[in-house]
């Protein structure tokens, strides 16, 4: 049976992205809703993915093509290729899932030495037909051929600077002759052959040069960072021309149906008169605000505004609008559901619930966890006395302060070494997309608000400002003038507000964000100074509390982090780790534990300890009330706790080199942490196999916990108390250590004449213990999941020389999308979570099921949690508004939930 790979624009709907992705989809149901879309085909994605398996087009294709362009011939009265009514064409990309400026264009397909002729005839302007002739040149070179772009800017930028001119618009018809000329001969000198004058030959080669562009680096780049799948291909949508720069009645723009930086309603965007499409995105003329379209084009401004309002009320959202105006008449040449900050997001979210376009849950799913934590970060100071040094374009909210840098390769080396940068750029292209992710924020002097620049950075999160006109910004110098003075160079910091577009000089100081505030209960939503963003966020974050199954605690070490934790929300604490109350001047206390010579020395050190330790549980309990509270047990190697070898032995040998007395002190501890030094101590002596080889040390900390309980339960308190047991790989550890808890608890309760009926579990952190999760379930009474060190020891990854080592390339060649410590590793740790989570539960039903590693807090993995059925979820506090929000979205997608790398 024949596979149909090309689908005319009238044939399909917007249901169909999967198929003619998001473009083609809806270039159809535009053309469906009667709107002025120039007549074309898509080749859909089946075809690419034919393209990516047998490195050929299908073998359909060519025909199913031609057949296409009959038809489209037919309904223009015009023929591709003809020399005196030429049809010209546009080859653009367009995946299922948007991909701004990820992969290639190639517009005025079908021009010759002989058609250009009929152009300039038809349209009656030589430079008209001309311009078009080396645009195609230039695109089809550079994107088909894989020739430098630059080599084309030069011969551009040599033919304005001997006419003393400005823009590419000041070039006439004399000027762009002898561009095609030499656009031509640099054809010649890079590829060894001319450019192709059979326009289907161009065709053919623009269709596969959109498919390779798949897998291009960049693409592959921003899917990784999107985690969107690699093997789903791209379609290819072949439109009709339609032309901006044919004369002053001309124009090309792109437009929003709302503020896609603030949310707000209005007219926005952004047009060039006589320009094609590609000049507004690529910023290399400043564009003009669509309201002075009125002006210019009244009649076409106010077919634009219906067609605005017709698309958000189809779509039931903000909408990105590609348009172009050829003398006098307005075609559509794309629509999407536009990309958004955060603010709008939320913003527009509650906007279209006021307006009954979309109920409450609706709202919900539009919005996630990640666009809330960009909100909750700090922003620049009221009242720091920085002056601006200039103001640009506000593209995309947020503060960000950084080192200078002009080029990717520096961003992303600096990042390396946790150094922040602002990726400071004439105009960014999809190209600088590494750097763009790496960098704290994006500058550059050139573009508007629908810049590749501002469209990347608001899809991304990334503070952006561009179109900072007064700067001159000389890559290749690595400076920023001003007025020909130089006021940075690479490595200068600079700060730069994303929200007002103001540019400064040196580190502007920061304060935290209103909506912090309110999560924090330090603003009210109903309170006057509170903005609409807060109140759309409190109404959301309503909506998910309500919906939500999975409770949310905090991992919280001490009172304040508790206390800052209930503020935000969480429902208990999920890990109080003990060894953070071992650090700093008591550290000495550790090292006397160590260094005991006999039992009665130990319990001189264990006494010591749970004294200190007591005063720390009491604080933590009342602090958290009757919320529950799970304190793990020490779970860090000793030698963490005792100075370092090499600095300790360099100490000591000092000494004896320069004839001092050796401190007996030092000898004796140095000796020691030889003793306890582990070639890899993650996999040694910690955790449950500390309390089982140091005696006392776990019923010294149980001591601690219970009598902190009694001591709160006498003062009228009701604290609900978890002991959690570190790293168990067998139900022989946790019986032995759970008969000392027990036995510890019985004589503290008989001693305090307070009934303390805490419970005990365990950390599903081993393989081995997931998959004996059947066994340890007779014994623990609660299990948490500690997916930090799972992961470890299921990749056999150590986080630290992963993250700061081979990660990079591994994300780079596409082996891992994103860090398994950032986001849970579904098919593998998750298989894990999910048997441990079973088998525990076959043999203990009301089994309590949490997870306290740094994936608790992570919108993604939250999403798994909730389908594997566990009870909670915990993270650190900060990251506790975001796991609620998303507890209330999982159960809410719960039914299109599917695993996913």
């Amino acid at each position: 049976m024949t596979v149909t790979y090309v689908h005319p624009f009238d044939e399909g709907s917007m249901d169909q992205k999967d198929l003619l992705g998001g473009k083609g989809a809806n270039l159809a149901e535009m053309t469906r809703l009667g709107l002025p879309v120039p007549p074309g085909f898509t080749i859909t994605t089946d075809a690419c993915r034919w393209y990516m398996s047998h490195g050929d087009t299908p073998p359909e294709l060519a025909e199913q093509v031609a057949s296409a362009l009959a038809q489209v011939e037919a309904g223009l009265g015009r023929r591709f290729g003809d020399p005196e009514n030429p049809l010209l064409v546009s080859v653009r990309s367009g995946a299922a899932v948007s991909m701004p400026g990820m992969m290639e264009t190639v517009l005025n397909v079908g021009l010759n030495d002989e058609t250009v002729q009929g152009l300039a005839a038809r349209s009656g302007s030589e430079r008209f037909a001309l311009d078009s002739y080396r645009r195609l040149l230039q695109m089809f070179g550079r994107t088909v051929e894989e020739i430098d772009g630059e080599r084309f800017e030069e011969v551009l930028d040599e033919l304005k600077e001997r006419r003393g001119a400005a823009s590419d618009l000041e070039l006439d018809a004399q000027d762009l002759a002898e561009a095609v000329a030499r656009f031509q001969r640099i054809f010649v000198e890079q590829t060894g052959e001319p450019f192709p004058q059979d326009p289907r030959e161009q065709l053919r080669r623009s269709i596969r040069a959109v498919f390779d562009s798949w897998n291009a680096p960049r693409a592959v780049v921003y899917r990784n960072t999107e985690r969107i799948r690699h093997d789903l291909g791209t379609a290819v949508n072949v439109c009709s021309m339609v032309f901006g720069n044919l004369d002053d009645r001309s124009a090309t723009g792109v437009c929003f149906t709302r503020d896609p930086a603030t949310g707000q309603a209005g007219v926005y965007g952004d047009f060039l008169v006589n320009a094609q499409g590609e000049d507004v995105v690529a910023g290399i003329r400043n564009t003009r605000s669509l309201p002075e379209l009125a002006e210019v084009l009244p009649d076409c401004y106010a077919q634009l505004e219906q067609v605005m309002e017709t698309l958000e009320t189809h779509y039931r959202d903000l909408c990105d609008i590609e348009f172009t105006i050829e003398s006098g008449t307005l075609w559509m040449l794309q629509t999407r559901v536009g990309k958004r900050t955060a603010a709008a997001a939320f913003r527009i979210a509650t906007t279209l619930v006021d307006e009954g376009v979309i109920d409450e849950e609706e709202a919900l799913r539009r919005v996630g966890g990640d666009q809330l934590s960009r909100l909750m970060f700090p922003h620049f100071a009221e009242g720091s006395g920085a002056q601006p040094i200039t103001k640009g374009l506000n593209a995309s909210p947020g503060a960000a302060v950084g080192q200078v840098a002009f080029d990717s390769e520096t961003v992303t080396a600096l990042a390396r070494d946790h150094v922040a940068t602002i990726l400071v750029r004439r105009e960014t292209n999809p190209d600088d997309l590494a750097g763009m992710l790496a960098a704290a924020g994006v500058l550059t002097s050139r573009g508007g608000k629908t810049s590749h620049a501002a469209v990347v950075a608001r899809g991304l999160g990334k503070t952006c400002v561009c179109g900072a006109e007064t700067l001159e910004v000389d890559e290749k110098a690595k400076e920023i003038r001003m007025g020909g003075d130089v006021i940075a160079r690479e490595g200068d910091i600079i700060s730069i507000d994303g929200t007002s577009g103001e540019v400064f000089l040196g580190e502007v100081p920061v304060e935290p964000s209103e909506v912090v505030q309110y999560l924090e209960g330090d603003l009210a939503p109903d309170d006057p100074a509170a903005s609409d963003l807060v109140r759309s966020v409190h109404r959301l974050m309503g909506t998910a509390d309500s919906l939500r199954t999975l409770q949310v605690r905090a991992n919280a070490d001490t009172a304040e982090d508790a206390s800052r934790a209930r503020r935000m929300g969480a429902q208990g604490i999920g890990l109080a780790r003990t060894e953070h109350m071992f650090l700093g001047e008591r550290r000495v206390l550790v090292e006397n534990l160590i260094l005991s010579a006999d039992q009665e020395q130990r319990q001189e050190a264990l006494d010591e300890l749970l004294e200190v330790q007591r005063g720390d549980f009491v604080a933590l309990l009342e602090a958290m009330g009757s919320l529950p509270t799970t304190i793990r047990l020490l779970d860090p190697p000793l030698h963490e706790f005792l100075p370092d070898i090499t600095e300790l032995s360099v100490k000591v040998a000092r000494r004896e080199a320069t004839g001092k007395k050796r401190s007996k002190r030092d000898v004796t501890l140095l000796g020691a942490v030889r003793r306890l030094h582990e070639q890899n101590p993650m996999l040694g002596l910690r955790g449950v196999r500390l309390g089982l080889t140091i005696p006392g040390l776990y019923g010294m900390q149980t001591r601690a916990i219970l009598e902190a309980e009694a001591q709160v339960r006498r003062a009228g308190g009701t604290p609900h108390v978890e002991i959690m047991v570190p790293l168990v790989s067998s139900i022989r550890e946790l019986w032995e250590i759970e008969r000392e808890i027990r036995a510890v608890r019985d004589e503290v309760s008989a001693e305090q004449g307070v009934d303390l009926p805490c419970r005990i579990g365990t950390m599903i952190e081993l393989p081995r213990a997931a998959l004996r999760a059947d066994e340890i379930a007779e014994v623990a009474e609660f299990f948490s999941f500690g997916t930090n060190d799972l992961t470890q020891t299921t990749w056999g990854f150590s986080r630290d020389d992963v993250e700061a080592g081979f990660f990079f390339t591994y994300k780079d060649r596409g082996i891992l999308l994103t860090s398994p410590f950032e986001s849970l590793d579904q098919y593998g740790v998750g298989e894990l979570v999910r048997i441990g989570a079973e088998r525990g539960r076959g043999t203990r039903p009301d089994l309590k099921l949490g997870v306290c590693g740094e994936h608790g807090g992570d919108p993604d993995s939250i999403h798994f949690f909730h389908h594997v059925g566990l009870d909670y979820v915990s993270c650190s506090p900060f990251r506790v508004p975001v796991a609620r929000f998303e507890a209330g979205r999982a159960k809410l997608l719960e039914d299109s939930f599917t695993l996913h790398h």
